[in-house]
């Protein structure tokens, strides 16, 4: 089976993205060097699963940092755009659990690792956030609103955030999901190639026309369980927001789009039910305006649908990290399914109610 997407565009953006090249596992010894050389950091360096980048967790006398090395073909501005929204949030909203970049010895906040063929990778240092992450817990309805009101205040301090590299392509973004049908073919199953054809037909019919007029700003891009670490005993739920790699300038909608997306299907028989319950909070702190609000389910769908096109395909370019790639996406078909049985008019209905306060 050909695992390549058909089109220029979608080659183009998928290279834009990191995720067509095969992985390259950089030397720990190299890392630990410079760790030791640009940070003062010295201690146990273990290797950590992520989806492209290497990651390790260095355990020092001082504490944990989490260490990030860029994938090769990631644009160093994307990068430093990837930065330079954390630091932002840090600096205008340092009230906000987002975790923090830790400076060099001489003030930079990352270091460039030159390899051999004139290669170019990002070195960066963060510190660690301890607790576990949001998909490890069984949250309740008033903790994902909790969780969604903490997106809602991301999205407002990031508003007046602009950078170079803002308009970066990337394949998770779903202005481009329209353009990627060609993902289907590369699905083995017959029934989940219609599922997907179904909500392709949705995006096409709702979103699509309205492209152009969406509200836009730079967003986290990625907001899923994975990426919100919580305190469930505690009086502030989300303890810490990691991860930044899919930031990128694209429209309000599709940033709570990503964890409505993580949400569906979490209780069967109300697929929508933790997935509205995360729109009323973030409602409270960045409101989605009104004629925008009924394509916020139909983009949570997309998402979703994405998730599962690219997984697969992903999977077979990547053996290495297949089963990373696959757990994250296990039940990704059968969620899709289960919130296709649901009137998207009653969903619509029930965001529209918790937008104006009513139970």
């Amino acid at each position: 089976m050909n695992t390549s997407p058909a089109t220029d565009f979608a080659q183009r953006l998928f290279r834009e993205s990191g995720l067509t090249s095969s992985h390259e596992p950089i030397d720990v010894s190299l890392v630990s060097d410079l760790l030791e050389e640009h940070y003062r950091l010295t201690g146990g360096l273990g290797r950590l699963a992520t989806e492209k980048d290497d990651t390790f967790r260095l355990g020092t006398d001082s504490g944990d940092y989490l260490v990030k090395v860029s994938p090769p073909d990631e644009a160093e501005a994307v990068v430093a755009l990837q930065t330079a929204a954390m630091r932002h949030l840090e600096t205008t909203a340092p009230h906000l659990p987002v975790q923090r970049v830790k400076l060099t010895a001489d003030a930079d906040d990352h270091v460039q690792i030159r390899l051999s063929g004139g290669r170019t990778r990002i070195l960066r240092v963060f510190h660690f956030v301890e607790g576990p992450v949001l998909a490890d817990v069984n949250p309740d309805a008033e903790r994902l609103s909790e969780a969604g009101g903490m997106l809602g205040l991301i999205d407002v301090a990031l508003r007046p955030f602009t950078h170079p590299a803002d308009r970066r392509g990337l394949a998770w973004d779903l202005r481009h999901f329209h353009r990627l049908t060609e993902l289907v073919e590369h699905t083995p199953n017959p029934e989940h190639r219609q599922l997907a054809r179904s909500v392709f037909r949705l995006f096409g019919e709702h979103v699509v026309p309205r492209l152009s007029d969406l509200e836009t700003q730079v967003i986290h891009g990625d907001f899923s369980p994975y990426n919100i670490v919580v305190e469930p005993q505690s009086d502030h739920f989300v303890t810490g927001v990691i991860d930044f790699g899919d930031t990128v300038r694209s429209a309000v909608i599709f940033d709570p789009a990503v964890p409505m997306a993580n949400l569906l299907g979490r209780t069967p028989d109300e697929p929508w039910q933790d997935a509205c319950a995360f729109a009323a909070g973030y409602q409270r702190e960045r409101p989605i305006q009104a004629p925008e609000l009924p394509l916020l389910p139909v983009a949570a769908l997309a998402r979703l649908t994405l998730r599962a096109l690219i997984t697969n395909w992903r999977a077979e370019r990547a053996p290495e990290r297949r089963d990373y790639l696959l757990g994250h996406a296990k039940d990704d078909w059968i969620n899709i399914e289960r919130s296709l049985t649901v009137s998207l008019d009653h969903v619509v209905a029930h965001l529209r109610e918790a937008r104006h306060g009513r139970p």
